[in-house]
Parts: structure tokens; sequence; C-alpha cells
């Protein structure tokens, strides 16, 4: 990462990797239900959560991308990056105790836009519980010393 502002478009190559790693707590699970409002059953209450396909409790699917959001915004390409589109699909439930390793990969870069676009994927035991591709706009270096001026 360059500074605390983060990567420079001109430092993006594709291919380039960042990875985060969050093991999933019930107080994870509690307080993003009351930061969200999303109070799903099948998130909070076990006896309901036993009666559906999934046996039990789980993770909001969106706390799972949020770990993604977590690498976009402070690892690759981090702070000054901003989001602007980002596609999501569901493989698996993440629960409590998962440890869930969020990575997004380089995928493209369009310096005329200032666009790029990474692959993006959480994974839990080396199985994908979440994929998707983010597109961020990525300030360049010319941008980054105007604003310091």
């Amino acid at each position: 990462m360059q500074g605390s502002r983060g990567y420079c478009l001109e430092d993006l190559e594709t291919g380039m990797v960042e990875r985060f790693s969050k093991t999933v707590t019930e107080a994870d699970i509690v307080l993003y239900a009351g930061i969200t409002g999303d109070t799903n059953p099948l998130h909070l209450d076990q006896d309901y959560a036993e009666t559906t396909m999934f046996k039990g409790r789980i993770a909001h699917g969106m706390l799972t991308a949020g770990f993604v959001s977590a690498v976009l915004g402070t690892r690759l390409p981090g702070p000054g990056a901003v989001y602007v589109d980002q596609s999501l699909s569901f493989k698996r439930p993440v629960r409590i105790g998962d440890t869930v390793t969020a990575e997004v990969t380089v995928k493209s870069i369009d310096s005329a836009s200032r666009r790029v676009v990474f692959n993006t994927v959480c994974l839990v035991n080396d199985k994908s519980v979440l994929e998707g591709e983010a597109t961020l706009m990525v300030a360049s270096r010319a941008q980054e010393t105007a604003a310091a001026e």
C-alpha cells in the first residue's frame, strides 16, 4: 500500500491480490442485525433456524460481503478508492465460528476512466461461500499530487 491513501492507479497491476480474514462470532451477527435492522430469525433464533434447510443459524450474507469491502477499503486498492459497483453470488452459508477469508484480485484496469475491476471471493475452509466482482474508482498519482498542494 502506498501511504495512508492506498494505492494510486499507476501502482496497480492485474493479478495483484490481498486478503482479510475474520472469525464470525455471535456478537458479529447480533451487532449486524442491530445496525441494519435485519432481524431475520434465520440469523438470530436457533430453534427457528433448525427448521430451515440450513439446520441452524447462519450469518447474514451481507455481513460476509462486508469482508470484501474491508479488503477493498483498507488494503487493495485501499483508502481513497470509491466503490462503484459490486455483484455477489452466495454459494454456501457461513456459521458462527467459521473463519472467512475475503480475497480480491485485480482483474482489469481502465486508466482513462480510472476504474479498476476486481474479482472477489470469500472462502471458509478453502471452499467458496461468496463470489463476485467489484468496480472501484481509484485516484491517479497526478490527482493525489494536486490534492496535496
